[in-house]
């Protein structure tokens, strides 16, 4: 009985060690993402605010087609930036939908959900593009996801919390920036303080 329980602490004591190294990997993986992050963005103004026009862009959809922001002035957008593995992403996505459906082509608003991909959690672009799809069949949305494959577009909106959305008036000028999950209340309120 005593060499058992003997082996048991061994165990638990081995177990405890390499949970705690891995633990400090981890924590170091993620220093090193940081700090490679801040090098990416040092020479950029960090964040966008009310009043501000937001970076153009050109960015192809899960379906192959080009969308350019400014292309869309004069439409309200909401522009949202997320990933697949996100749960307040995942959280709001049926929000979205809801809105869409119901009000954005009554509403004259565009939503555009520009996906992450670079920081999609597959190793290769082509599996990265796959869990999109299969995310966005699962979710039956029907609005334009756009992919940002090269972070490009992520960096130039500096985004570091997911989900993040801005409401853009018709004149193409920032007038709300949302961090963190929507439901379709705050949708139709953000929406609506855009005419």
């Amino acid at each position: 009985m005593k060499k058992n329980i003997g082996l048991l602490v061994i165990v638990l004591l081995v177990a405890v060690m390499i949970s705690t190294y891995v633990k400090q990997q981890i924590d170091k993986d993620q220093e090193i993402d940081a700090a490679s992050l801040g090098k990416e963005v040092e020479d950029r103004v960090i964040g966008l605010e009310k009043g501000d026009t937001p970076p153009d862009f050109t960015l192809t959809s899960l379906e192959g087609e080009k969308v350019t922001l400014s292309e869309l002035r004069g439409k309200k957008v909401i522009l949202n930036f997320w990933n697949t593995w996100c749960p307040p992403c995942k959280a709001e996505m049926p929000h979205m939908q809801n809105y869409y459906e119901q009000y954005a082509k009554d509403e004259n608003v565009e939503i555009l959900a520009v996906n992450l991909t670079a920081g999609e959690r597959d190793v290769t672009a082509d599996a990265r593009v796959n869990t999109v799809m299969t995310f966005k069949n699962s979710y039956e949305l029907t609005f334009p996801i756009l992919l940002d494959t090269k972070k490009e577009v992520w960096m130039d909106y500096q985004i570091i919390t997911i989900p993040t959305t801005y409401f853009i008036d018709s004149n193409g000028t920032i007038q709300h920036t949302i961090q963190g999950p929507m439901n379709k209340d705050m949708l139709e309120s953000y929406v609506r303080s855009l005419d």
